[in-house]
């Protein structure tokens, strides 16, 4: 049953916006700085729904059984030509619609971790999302997220945007003990009776009841932390461009939140439509739903990282995909679930323009199951290090519960 605290502060907050906000607790400075006064680091979580196909992500055209298992949805080599592979490292190379990456893997800002995933063998969209949100792969009774977990211990006053979920509802991994809110829309959310506001807000300014005056200041605190970012009109930095669609504007409103230094550390967004059974190319490879949905992907990374600029240097981003899919197509011009796939990292402390983790091979005997690309590093190993190293949590066993022996890959400087 919920405290009297909570529902208060519930009925309190059903008044304002569109942005959903379990348990904002505001106080009274928000800062972006941390006691010593340095910048605090902040970690961007990024889910790509649905399972991406990561071998058409990252190509390894290298690999000649890629071609001999994907003989009509296979990226052609890198030739030069827009419509080929953009060349990495002579082994692997970006699918085209990811060509604004490059500028960064060679600015060595952008690592990729390929052979990567959740060790469980589920190929349910539901319980694999579960598991990667929750950071407990194969045990579905983990009652908070890792991204909550991830937060460091407070020690001093907490913003109410220390951990932000941009969407309609708290994403999985932001759910726990810490403080987190969603927010569908920084630019819509609004006190849409502002007279009535200000009648309920005296009402619990001037209560003798101490719980009900200390809920009412907080709410209103961290209502007029975001009305104050509203006042403020945002244009993307040095020329960014973010791309029309919801990542793009979710992204953009992520940086928006960090140049504004409201405090944020972590924020989470996710982008769908990777599940891509039929039709995943068009009329040639390079086409069609996946590279529509790659397009939107690498142009919004793109921009959030040309317009953060130098913030970049405290910011680290790392996307993730519940399961990658088949290596070989099927018979509708798609894949089905599989198993291993990709990870982006991409930041300023990041140690970029390689290519981590064993390729395991796609040789029949190499394959998992005998269909899938084989797992060689567990993402919580990628997750583990950026929250140690990046974000100074070193509690790991209390953010990846019962996963011992993590391996770090030296993905940060």
């Amino acid at each position: 049953m919920p405290s009297r605290r909570v529902f208060l502060k519930g009925s309190a907050l059903a008044m304002f916006g569109v942005g959903s906000l379990p348990a904002w607790l505001s106080r009274s400075c928000f800062a972006a700085e941390s006691s010593s006064g340095a910048r605090k680091k902040i970690l961007v979580a990024i889910f790509q729904r649905g399972a991406v196909d990561g071998l058409n992500m990252v190509v390894p055209f290298g690999e000649p059984r890629y071609y001999a298992l994907r003989p009509s949805i296979a990226i052609p080599k890198p030739d030069g030509t827009p419509n080929s592979a953009v060349d990495l490292d002579g082994f692997f190379g970006l699918h085209p619609a990811l060509a604004p990456l490059k500028p960064m893997y060679d600015a060595q800002h952008l690592a990729i971790v390929d052979a990567v995933g959740s060790p469980d063998p589920t190929r349910s969209h539901f319980d694999a999302q579960d598991f990667m949100e929750s950071g407990t792969p194969g045990y579905k009774g983990a009652p908070d997220g890792w991204l909550n977990r991830a937060l460091p211990i407070q020690s001093g006053p907490a913003s109410p945007l220390r951990a932000v979920s941009l969407g309609d509802s708290l994403a999985r991994t932001l759910r726990g003990h810490n403080d987190a809110v969603a927010v569908r829309s920084l630019k819509d959310f609004q006190v849409h009776d502002a007279g009535g506001a200000a009648t309920f807000e005296s009402m619990y300014e001037n209560s003798r009841d101490t719980m009900l005056h200390g809920t009412g200041k907080e709410t209103f605190n961290a209502v007029r932390m975001m009305q104050s970012i509203q006042k403020q009109t945002y244009v993307p930095a040095n020329g960014a461009n973010y791309p029309n669609g919801g990542f793009g504007k979710n992204l953009q409103q992520i940086a928006q939140l960090i140049k504004a230094n409201v405090g944020v550390e972590v924020a989470f967004a996710d982008i769908g439509g990777w599940d891509t059974h039929v039709n995943e190319v068009g009329g040639q490879p390079t086409n069609g739903q996946l590279a529509n949905n790659l397009g939107q992907f690498g142009q919004a990374l793109a921009a959030f990282y040309q317009d953060l600029g130098d913030r970049m240097e405290d910011v680290t981003l790392v996307s993730m995909s519940e399961f990658g899919r088949t290596v070989k197509e099927n018979g509708d011009r798609g894949t089905d679930h599989g198993h291993a796939n990709v990870m982006f990292v991409l930041g300023g402390d990041v140690r970029g323009g390689k290519i981590y983790g064993e390729w395991p091979g796609l040789q029949e005997e190499q394959l998992y199951d005998g269909r899938d690309l084989a797992l060689t590093t567990d993402f919580r190993d990628v997750l583990g290090e950026l929250v140690a190293r990046h974000l100074g949590n070193s509690n790991l066993k209390s953010v990846f519960p019962g996963y011992e022996g993590l391996k770090f890959r030296g993905l940060l400087a």
